[in-house]
Parts: structure tokens; C-alpha cells; sequence
């Protein structure tokens, strides 16, 4: 967003210079990223007075000139049609620089003849496109005097400052010069000037009438409003307007053209005029309902197609609404009568019409961001003055077709909320005047935002308007308020201390951690229950990244296979993060997965070297389960998820609902697929699944053990080929709780005189007393429940 000061100044009185403003707009929030002040380049040069003017004796059409400069009476050559005796020039002495030549002056000859300086043109001092001839200065100024200070004082339009900023999305506002202005006032740095629109009285009723397709009305075209006029001449624009056209970049077209672009950049209101005489009946605001070739005011052809909205008249297409007028119904020089028109468009819609044709203008800049629905009308007014001003004519009555959107809304304001937000202290009169200054209205403790700042959407807002004005550079550093006695109370959930206790330990075991994307593509997702529409991103990333992934093992496995292919084989690694069972807020869960893949280390003399195997993830996860506080007695239960091997892996459980964590081999197929050379084990954990002890205190807990010596007592058990041992061993150990402390098989025999079909288990029972030592009696008798207990569970005899 561009403008120049002599054009802020139209709606801010200020005293303010350049450089004040620029520093102010920055620390507003609308950041400047440019200041061009034509002035600093134009230092040095200065006026002179050609005294004669000699035709060269070897050029036709050069002339030999006697100039008298600041450094006295110069001999110049000049090529310049308009070089004569008598008229004020613009003088570059030797050593200097003019930009619109990128040259640096020197003394030289010509066809033999000396010359020392230069006598200028309006483009050489970019000025202008201007270059028939040398500028020649009116009146008397003073010969040495600086021609910018001329400038300055004679043509300030053509030296007029001109600021650049950066404009957020949320501040459509500072699209237009009038808003800028009122943020500048808002913060003292001069006083917003009112700002009224007179009505212009119909002199007849309008030939054209227009209309908005019902299903546009709510939203996508809620107002169009528009007159004729007629009897206009559309000639060249005002000096004044062609250079602030000009500064800003714009290239002057026509008074009627550059009416509409004055407005465009001055009250953020886009415009446009159709020639009336080309229009045909009626003009109908619809959606297009096929594709159509469409000739734009840009001289490019764009295909049109259903779900843009278009301007149309009886004969078809003749603007796309919101973004580019048609050349169809374009206004030249020839053009007497016009339609004018000022309408509201949906910023998605434009959006989605612009990105889809390509297509970029200054209206599609702003309606996509949004203008003040109220401004339609008087914008409309206010254009209309303009023209019967500069073009003359005369207006008819305003047409139009749906109403402004409904903008008013409200919120509380609470001044104490910008001491808790934001932490500065701003007096509450102070935050009011402040809204007030910005055109909210105040009123019963409510803020109501004014029409052109729908990006103000609740009372943080509000809170943020007051401390922008207020200057966020007066924000100063408070410490945190500490206690005054006393240890502080732990600021750790206990999610979060299971979380960093899981860490550490995994890495006290030797795995790396890993930080995965919490995306996966499908097939991956699929292998481990997960790959749904749930789960899937409405804008991936990547095709690899398409769903939200189900469990943390694909991650690991995709980074082992990385890994391998870059030729480390061996390797332990470990990630906690969230895992999703679903799209929706709260369908997630929070997991540690560990991951170990080919041997416990390297070769060595000693043979040591072994493939990792289900135990070594089991210890492993028993550790970490550990460390969260998770109770030592659990079950081991088979019947995880299928990507786990079906024979060798577990279910850590308290009971058979209730999974702490599952470990084991991967299964073959997954490793297949996910390109992961075995062995490969695993584990998986649920944090959040372990039982939160009862009682806490910042203590540990009393050493309880037993000054009773244990015994222990070994059992061997025949039993079918396909008895698992552990159904054996949580018999076992079911036989006295209490009294059990632990059972362990130590010895499987297969084969010999046990026959087909069986096997033999050998178990080791630790009975430790507590009360009282245990008599053999007492021994004999737990012996009996355990063989009892093994025999009912596994149909097994104890082997003799």
C-alpha cells in the first residue's frame, strides 16, 4: 500500500514530518517498507540562465550555450530542440549523478567543442516520461538557487513523499488512506479531519436498473447500488490526480478511470464505470453458469466459470464481479454517458474467483479482504460528486438491489483485562478515548466496532486496539511473582512427570529418541489399524503425510529403514508422543514406543553378540513401567493387534481389560512392507493407563521386607505339546497370593520317554513368609494347592 503525504494529509492535519510518520506507522502495526522522498535525489542540481545559445559549427542540431550557474557562466552543448537564449534551466554541473540516464556528468568534447555540465529534461530527473526538450523554469527564480527547493515551493504534487507499508490481513482498513489517517490521529500524531458525503440529487431516472440473483443476496453479493451519467467528457485526469497516480505507482488513464482508482487507494471503496451506451438492458449480478471467454480491461482473455459471479447485461458477460471490468464495456475518450457503479462483494468468493483465474487487481485485492459494506452507497455518492466536478454532466437517480450486511455487534469492555493480557497500566478513560478515536462506539460498558473493522471479534480484541495505540514498546520487564516462604507447590502434572520419568529411562537403556511427523501415509496408517477418512488431512503436506497417524511404530520402523539403507544396522530407538484413534478434538492418546532392530552389539572375540529378541523388550518395558510407577505384579496375556508376531509377544494387563503396555517381534508381513530388515522387536506403553497411587507425598515410602528367610521349592509338570507356559505359571502363582512372591520356569524337556504330544516344565516357587517361619507342614500344604492349582488349569500331572 502506497501513498504521499500531501494525500494523507487530505484527511490528517498534521506537523509531522516524514520520518515521525514512518516510525509511528511501524510501531502501529502497519509497517513501513519504504520511504521515497524524490527530493534526495534531485540535491545538486541548480538553476541557470542560458545568456546565448550559438548554432554548433559541425551539428545541425546542436547549440553552443552560455549558461550562467552557480560556478559562473558555463559553457554547455544541448541537443534540446528547446535550447534558446533567455529561459531558467535545470543545471548538472560536472561530477554529478542523473538517475534517469544512470550517468555521471564529466567534462567532454562534442564534434570538438567543450562542455561543462548538462541542461536537463523532466525524464532525465525522473520526473516525467517527459523528454521533447529541457524543462524550462517560469518566472524569475534566482540562478544557483537548488532546484529542489523550487520544486518545492512551485510543483510540491511532483517531490511529494511517498511512504510504502505492509498491510496484515487483518487490517483491510489501512487499505485505504482515510484509515491509515485515523490510526495516526488515534495516537496523537495529528487530528482526523471529518470526512462528509453530500447526496447527489437524481436529474432523471436511471435508464439501466439493476438486479442480484436471490440465492446471492445473503451473502455472496448482499448490495449493489449504481446511477447513470451522462453528458460527461472523459478527457485527461487533473494534474493533481494524475500525480498522485503517478506516485503510487498507477499510470493515469482517464478522468473517469482515474476517479475510480483515486477512490480505490483513498477510501479502500473499489468502483467502476461501464460506458452506458454499449450496455444493453438491464445489468443482472448472477452466478456464471458456463464457461465463457471474457476479454478484461487488462487485455487478457480468462475462461469464466460456473461458481464465479458475474455482471451481465442482455447480451451476456460484462464484468466478473468484484475483480476485473471487461473491455467490452470499457469507457474511452469517445465515451459521454456512463454507469457507475459501487457494489459488495464476498471476500471467499473473489478469493476463490482470483486464484482460480490467475488473476490480480486492486479491487480483488481489497474485496478479498474486505471493505466497509456501509461505505457502498456513500462511496457511490461520493464518486459521483467527483466526476460531475472533473467531467461534468449530469447524475440520475441511484439505483439499487439487496442492503448494506448487518454489521453491529458488541463486546464488554473491561479495562482492567489490558493490565491481565498485555501488562501495561492504561488509564481507563485513556482506553476509552482511544476506541473512541477509532471509531468504535461506547455504550451501557459495551464496545461496538465500527462497519470497517470486521477483523475486531471479541474483547481481546479490543484489548489489543488500546495497547497497539498505547505503543507495545512501553511494554516493560516485570519478574514473576515468587512466594515468600515455603517450598512451591510441584507445577508438573502427573502426566507430565510419567512423561519425563519414560524419557529418561529409555535413554538410561540405551535407545536414541526419536521426533517423528505426527502425518504418515495411508498404507503405513492401514498397517497399524489406522488409515481411515477420519484420520485423513484435508491438505497434506506430501502424499506421505496424507494421515494422522495411529500408533508411533510406524514412525520408528520408517526411520530404522533409513538408517539400514545408509548402513547401520543395529540400532534402539524410542519416541513419545500422540497417537490418533480419530479426527476429532480429544480422539488421541498419549504413547512411548521403543524399538530394537539386529544384534545387542558388535562382533566380538568372545561370541557375545546375539539378535535381539522378545525378552530384551520386555525387560525394557518392565523398567520403564517401572520408573511411571506402574505395580510390580501384572499379568502377561496374549491377543494384541495384528501387526504384532501372533506367537511371540504379550500384553502387560492388571486384569484382562486393562493393557499397560504390549512388547514382542514384529510381525514379518509389517516388516516386509515397511522395508525393515530383521529381527525386530518392540514395546508400547500407555502412560496414562497406570494406576496414580492413592497416597502422595514428597516422601518415599517405608522399606517393607521380611526378616523371615524364603524358601523356595521346585515343580515339574507334564503337560500337552501346546500348553503355554505361562497358563502354567499364573496358576502358580494363584495358589497363594500372598505367600507367592515369585515363580519362574527355569527347565523345558521335550522328547524321550515322555512321548508324542507332551512336554515337561520345570518351575521355581518362592514362598516368603511374613509373620512367621513356615514348618515343613505348612510347605507340604502350599505344595498341594500348587499342584492342585497347575493340574485343574493346564490338565497336566506332576512329573515323578
Amino acid at each position: 500500500m502506497k501513498f504521499t503525504m500531501s494525500w494523507l494529509k487530505d484527511h490528517l492535519d498534521t506537523t509531522a514530518s516524514v520520518d515521525e510518520i514512518a516510525e509511528t506507522l511501524t510501531d502501529l502495526g502497519l509497517e513501513v517498507e519504504e520511504v521515497t522522498n524524490p527530493l534526495d535525489t534531485l540535491k545538486g542540481f541548480t538553476v541557470g540562465f542560458v545568456q546565448e545559445a550559438e548554432k554548433h559549427p559541425d551539428a545541425d542540431r546542436l547549440r553552443v550555450c552560455k549558461v550562467e550557474t552557480a560556478d559562473g557562466v558555463q559553457q554547455i552543448i544541448c541537443g534540446a530542440p528547446n535550447a534558446r537564449a533567455g529561459i531558467h534551466v535545470v543545471v548538472a554541473r560536472p561530477g554529478m549523478y542523473v538517475p534517469g540516464i544512470d550517468t555521471t556528468i564529466q567534462v567532454g568534447k562534442i564534434r570538438g567543442i567543450e562542455s561543462h555540465g548538462m541542461m536537463c529534461s523532466e525524464r532525465e530527473m525522473e520526473l516525467s516520461e517527459e523528454h521533447d526538450g529541457i524543462i524550462e523554469l517560469p518566472g524569475e527564480p534566482t540562478v544557483g538557487t537548488e532546484f529542489a527547493d523550487w520544486l518545492a515551493a512551485n510543483r510540491p504534487q511532483v517531490v511529494d513523499p511517498v511512504i510504502e507499508i505492509a498491510i496484515t490481513p487483518n487490517r483491510q482498513d489501512a487499505l485505504g488512506i482515510r484509515g491509515i489517517a485515523r490510526d495516526l490521529a488515534a495516537r496523537g500524531l495529528g487530528t482526523l479531519k471529518p470526512y462528509t458525503v453530500e447526496p447527489v440529487a437524481g436529474a432523471f431516472e436511471s435508464p439501466i436498473k439493476v438486479t442480484i440473483a436471490d440465492e446471492l443476496k445473503d451473502k455472496a453479493c448482499p448490495h449493489f447500488t449504481g446511477r447513470v451519467i451522462r453528458g460527461v467528457k472523459n478527457g485527461p485526469s487533473p494534474d493533481w490526480l494524475q500525480a498522485r497516480l503517478k506516485a503510487i505507482g498507477l499510470r493515469p488513464i482517464s478522468a473517469l478511470v482515474d476517479i475510480t482508482n483515486f477512490f480505490t487507494f483513498d477510501q479502500n471503496r473499489p468502483l467502476h464505470v461501464f460506458d452506458a451506451d454499449i450496455v444493453k438492458g438491464d445489468l443482472n449480478v448472477r452466478w456464471v453458469d458456463a464457461p465463457t471467454e471474457y476479454e478484461g480491461l487488462d487485455d487478457k482473455t480468462y475462461t469464466v466459470e460456473p461458481g464465479m459471479m458475474g455482471i451481465y447485461d442482455d447480451e451476456g458477460l460484462e464484468s466478473i464481479g468484484g475483480c476485473l471490468g471487461g473491455a467490452h464495456t470499457g469507457c474511452t475518450e469517445d465515451t459521454v454517458n456512463v454507469f457507475l457503479e459501487s457494489a459488495y462483494w464476498d471476500p471467499v468468493t473473489i478469493a476463490a474467483t482470483g486464484r482460480k483465474l490467475r488473476l490480480n487487481s486492486d479491487a480483488k485485492y481489497r474485496f478479498e479482504r474486505g471493505v466497509d459494506p456501509a461505505f457502498t452507497l456513500p462511496g457511490l455518492e461520493a464518486a459521483t460528486r467527483m466526476i460531475l466536478d472533473i467531467c461534468g454532466g449530469e447524475a440520475s437517480e441511484v439505483v439499487q438491489d439487496g442492503a448494506p450486511l448487518p454489521t453491529d455487534r458488541a463486546y464488554k469492555l473491561d479495562t482492567d483485562r489490558v493490565a491481565s493480557l498485555v501488562g501495561m497500566d492504561i488509564p481507563a478513560e485513556t482506553q476509552r478515548k482511544t476506541l473512541q478515536d477509532l471509531g468504535f462506539t461506547l455504550k451501557d460498558g459495551m464496545a461496538h466496532p465500527p462497519s470497517w473493522r470486521p477483523d475486531v471479534k471479541g474483547e481481546a480484541d479490543l484489548v489489543e486496539e488500546v495497547a497497539r495505540i498505547a505503543s507495545l514498546t512501553k511494554l516493560e520487564g516485570r519478574p514473576m511473582p515468587r512466594p515468600q516462604a515455603g517450598v512451591p507447590k510441584p507445577v508438573l502434572t502427573v502426566a507430565q512427570q510419567r512423561e519425563r520419568s519414560a524419557r529418561r529411562t529409555a535413554a538410561v537403556l540405551g535407545y536414541n529418541e526419536c521426533v517423528t511427523y505426527s502425518f504418515i501415509d495411508q498404507a503405513s496408517a492401514q498397517l497399524f489399524g489406522g488409515g481411515d477418512d477420519a484420520t485423513r488431512l484435508e491438505n497434506p503436506i506430501s502424499s506421505e503425510m496424507s494421515h494422522m497417524r495411529p500408533a508411533l511404530l510406524p514412525g520408528l520402523l520408517q526411520a530404522a529403514a533409513r538408517n539400514q539403507a545408509r548402513g547401520f544396522a543395529d540400532m534402539a530407538l524410542f519416541e513419545i508422543g500422540a497417537a490418533f484413534h480419530g479426527g476429532e478434538p480429544g480422539e488421541q492418546h498419549l504413547l512411548l514406543s521403543g524399538l530394537l532392530v539386529g544384534h545387542t552389539g558388535p562382533r566380538d572375540v568372545h561370541g557375545a553378540r546375539r539378535p535381539v529378541d522378545v525378552f530384551d523388550v520386555k525387560a525394557d518395558a518392565e523398567a520403564v513401567l517401572s520408573a511411571i510407577g506402574a505395580p510390580a505384579k501384572v499379568q502377561i496375556l496374549r491377543g494384541a493387534q495384528g501387526w504384532w508376531h501372533p506367537g511371540r509377544h504379550g500384553k502387560i494387563c492388571l486384569g484382562p481389560k486393562k493393557v499397560l503396555g504390549v512388547f514382542g517381534e514384529l510381525h514379518p508381513k509389517v516388516l516386509q512392507q515397511m522395508d525393515v530388515k530383521g529381527p525386530a522387536v518392540a514395546f508400547t506403553i500407555w502412560p496414562a493407563e497406570v494406576p496414580v497411587k492413592r497416597a502422595t507425598g514428597a516422601t518415599r515410602a517405608a522399606l517393607d521386607i521380611s526378616d523371615l528367610q524364603a524358601v523356595e521349592r521346585d515343580f515339574a509338570f507334564v503337560v500337552d505339546a501346546d500348553v503355554e507356559a505361562l497358563t502354567l505359571v499364573n496358576a502358580a502363582a494363584g495358589a497363594d497370593k500372598a505367600l507367592i512372591e515369585d515363580v519362574r520356569v527355569f527347565d523345558e524337556f521335550i522328547g524321550g520317554a515322555l512321548g508324542e504330544g507332551k512336554k515337561s516344565l520345570a518351575i521355581t516357587v518362592r514362598l516368603q513368609p511374613t509373620d512367621q517361619t513356615l514348618t515343613e507342614k505348612d510347605i507340604e500344604a502350599i505344595g498341594a494347592k500348587i499342584v492342585d492349582k497347575v493340574t485343574k488349569a493346564t490338565g497336566g500331572t506332576l512329573r515323578s
